[in-house]
């Protein structure tokens, strides 16, 4: 893999550099599952992503900031993105309307069980992220999914739009009043349009002439049978000038994250390598030195009898702490045993899989 023109070999932050590619593990409510920072780290993890709208719910934005903001409070020292969470509400709304709305103006949310309602305005979402002291703040969005209707899409791209106006210009004001730091926050908007190729490039030409440091790929990333919408991430990322990164939200399967890259997209966030980690299913590559053609990555479902008294780790040549000092039958025997130790060996070396994919081709295309 060659580096592709004028594509950025990475950003800096105030947190710290991020080098392209990357995958940054879910931390949605301030941690990634089962694990602490120094696991994260020796996992060869650059970056974090935390999720605002969930924040601002638990353990809720004051507490938050009384801990000293999102870095402090989780003893993670590198760079953070925060979603500004306008998937998440979407996807609430979309399971069920009673749970909120959404408006010109923001998006209203009635949370289950409780009387009181959260407002979502981009400028809140904004606030939220330079209060908790992100490194990269992301603007509110309205997510569609690729099935939805044309209306739909075509109302997305327009809120889409009109909220990352708002957004950059409360980002701008807060800015104003920070102390200046060496490396200030760096903001990105997100790309709306579903599956058309018109409303897609409609969304990239305002958000453009708004003027943002990076684009995120907005909207379900998959069809309806789970497969990755190609097409239309090609497109998007060839319609985005090459020195602006693109953050493919949500893309965090292997397979997909090697797709993507090779398209020419440098972020990837997703909570599934570390939710599959907890349920059983580990990844490995084929080979000690993968290709990366071809049949590169199978899957170990740790219940499976087969593994009971194999020697062997989880992945051949891995270099994670579970791949170094544990065999496949003593991960079976603690994830039949209910043990808190499986889920942690088993997210360390999910995560450890896509940094180390993440690192070789970084290796190929910048050479280090």
């Amino acid at each position: 893999m060659k580096p592709i023109e004028n594509h950025p070999a990475g950003i800096d932050l105030p947190h710290g550099r991020l080098n392209f590619p990357v995958f940054l593990p879910d931390a949605t409510y301030g941690m990634v599952r089962s694990v602490d920072a120094s696991d994260l780290e020796s996992a060869g993890v650059q970056g974090l992503v935390m999720n605002t709208f969930h924040m601002m719910q638990k353990p809720g934005s004051l507490t938050v900031q009384s801990l000293g903001g999102i870095h402090k409070m989780s003893g993670w020292n590198r760079p953070i993105i925060t979603d500004s969470g306008g998937f998440q509400a979407y996807s609430l709304i979309r399971e069920n309307d009673k749970f909120g709305k959404m408006t010109d103006s923001g998006i209203t949310i009635y949370p289950e069980n409780s009387k009181r309602k959260l407002q979502l305005t981009p400028e809140k979402t904004v606030q939220l992220q330079m209060a908790f002291g992100t490194d990269i703040v992301i603007c509110l969005d309205q997510c569609t999914h690729s099935d939805d209707s044309e209306a739909e899409q075509k109302l997305s791209v327009q809120r889409t739009v009109n909220w990352a106006t708002r957004c950059k210009q409360e980002f701008l004001r807060l800015q104003k009043q920070m102390k200046k730091e060496r490396i200030a926050p760096k903001i990105f908007a997100v790309i709306q349009g579903g599956g058309s190729f018109e409303l897609r490039k409609q969304c990239i030409d305002a958000l453009l002439e708004i003027g943002f440091d990076g684009f995120g790929f907005g909207g379900w990333p998959l069809d309806g049978e789970g497969n990755l919408l190609y097409e239309i991430l090609q497109f998007t990322r060839e319609q985005v000038p090459a020195e602006f990164p693109i953050h493919a939200l949500g893309i965090g399967h292997p397979e997909n994250v090697l797709r993507c890259i090779d398209l020419g997209y440098e972020l990837f966030d997703c909570a599934m390598p570390t939710r599959d980690a907890r349920h059983g299913r580990l990844y490995a590559f084929q080979e000690e030195n993968p290709v990366l053609s071809g049949d590169w990555l199978t899957y170990r479902y740790i219940h499976d009898e087969k593994y009971i008294r194999s020697a062997q780790p989880v992945s051949p040549g891995c270099d994670c702490l579970t791949c170094r000092r544990y065999s496949l039958g003593y991960l079976r025997h603690l994830f039949k045993m209910n043990d808190t130790l499986f889920p942690r060996l088993a997210t360390i070396h999910n995560i450890r899989i896509l940094t180390r994919l993440t690192e070789i081709l970084r290796e190929r295309s910048y050479g280090g």
